[in-house]
């Protein structure tokens, strides 16, 4: 947590405080570390201007009931809606995507997305969000944070920022693929914990405590106490000789008021916050929007935290979860009215041009409608929106069977979207990090290239 109320400073030989030292520490959760910084610095980043907002669509959205229509199926594939025209000639989607239909220019459907994993919500959001599977106890980071850990942050902000909040339980208890895994926490995305929409939101760890109690002042003189020592012997430390400027430029961006402002929902007229929509999703894609307007690099936006007891796209059918119909009414049209919205405000603002925006499920549904009127899991072929950037819009790509079971044409792989995106944001998808025991890991498998036909 970022404090901005440092007291009882100690100076070091070189001018710097004690006590600021401690507080930068705190700089890590937002992925402003001086050591990404300094990566950046030090191996010549280039900065490609190239901002990336990723809407997770959590619960896997069923691709016959949204951007994969099969009217001619039979009646329990097909479900209960109807294709429409877009504003692309020759692009059809559901009919509960008023709004999408209008701005089918400014994103592409890529519809034989596919896993061969198992059928479970983790293991697609790890893929979808890292290009790779957690396996052998290896967690690979998530792409907002392998950009963070090559290109640091811009000025003083955090380079990648996670809202509302972190995907939580949805039934595999293993690793959901939004950390850094293993760069380490220091290169983890910040974290919104909270909900944008909800009265009175502020992001407290960005903003000075209201007041301080006797108890809570009493615990922060203990860890003082605590802590005094380790910093006088990393005092004696050659390390402690390399925080010269960029510390004091780490240091300032604790107190910066622009992190502040880019997190200040409120300051947005009422017209725009309507225009999104007054839900969690749609306060956080206007965030997303503040966010890399600001500078911040990458956004991921999860729809929802979990898949239990919530109307969200994992439509089973049975409680605790939704059937088709519910999703139509409420799902659907949250996601429609925010997403549009989102385009639209980037695109109005010049910013869609250098900012992809990417919406994916972790995988699609079962052709068949079940006895419940749901769909159950289906990897084997589902579709996902990109859009933005160098990212070319109104397009198809790829084309599954007459059920939308399976690919027909061109199956798509995770780790090429996650290719895909690096490539979108000036990355070699293929350059090697140091992994666990500093063993290279290049960012995804040598064979595996970017989608050609989105650029």
């Amino acid at each position: 947590m970022i404090r901005l109320d440092a007291v009882r400073p100690a100076t070091f030989c070189d001018g710097l405080s004690r006590r600021d030292f401690l507080h930068a520490g705190a700089l890590a959760p937002l992925g402003l570390t001086l050591a990404g910084w300094q990566r950046a610095k030090a191996v010549g980043a280039v900065d490609s201007d190239v901002n990336c907002i990723m809407l997770f669509l959590v619960g896997g959205p069923s691709q016959l009931d949204t951007w994969d229509p099969k009217p001619n199926a039979p009646v329990e594939v097909r479900g209960p809606f109807q294709p429409i025209k877009t504003s692309v000639n020759g692009i059809h989607i559901s009919e509960i995507f008023p709004k999408m239909a209008q701005h089918a220019d400014k994103y592409s459907l890529l519809r034989t997305v596919y896993h061969t994993a198992t059928a479970v919500h983790d293991t697609g959001h790890q893929m979808m969000q890292t290009g790779r599977l957690f396996t052998g106890g290896v967690e690979h980071p998530h792409i907002g944070c392998v950009l963070g850990y090559l290109k640091g942050g811009r000025g003083e902000l955090p380079a990648h920022v996670l809202l509302p909040k972190p995907i939580g339980r949805t039934g595999g208890n293993l690793p959901h693929g939004h950390t850094a895994g293993y760069l380490g926490k220091p290169y983890d995305p910040f974290i919104l914990n909270a909900d944008p929409n909800a009265p009175g939101f502020k992001v407290p760890d960005l903003l000075p405590p209201e007041y301080l109690s006797a108890i809570r002042a009493q615990r922060r003189q203990k860890l003082r106490e605590a802590v005094d020592g380790a910093v006088a012997k990393f005092e004696q430390n050659a390390a402690a000789q390399q925080l010269d400027d960029n510390f004091q430029l780490a240091y300032r961006l604790m107190s910066s008021t622009k992190a502040r402002e880019a997190f200040a929902l409120e300051k947005e007229p009422e017209k725009t916050r309507d225009r999104y929509g007054r839900t969690r999703f749609g306060q956080s894609c206007l965030m997303a929007r503040r966010l890399i307007e600001a500078g911040v690099r990458f956004v991921t936006v999860n729809m929802f935290e979990t898949v239990f007891d919530e109307v969200t796209w994992d439509i089973h059918g049975s409680k605790p979860f939704t059937d088709i119909v519910q999703m139509s009414k409420e799902v659907a049209p949250n996601f429609d009215q925010a997403y549009t919205a989102l385009l639209e405000d980037l695109s109005d603002r010049g910013l869609l041009a250098n900012t992809m925006v990417v919406a994916v499920g972790e995988f699609g549904r079962t052709p068949k409608v079940n006895p419940a009127g749901g769909r159950d899991h289906h990897p084997g072929a589902w579709t996902i929106l990109m859009g933005g950037g160098p990212l070319q819009g109104g397009r198809i790509v790829g084309e599954t069977d007459e059920h939308a079971f399976a690919p027909k044409t061109r199956p798509i792989t995770p780790a090429e979207v996650a290719a895909t995106i690096y490539r979108g944001l000036g990355l070699d998808p293929h350059k090697e990090l140091p992994g666990p025991q500093n063993r290279p890991i290049p960012l995804v498998d040598y064979n595996v290239k970017p989608i050609g036909e989105l650029f």
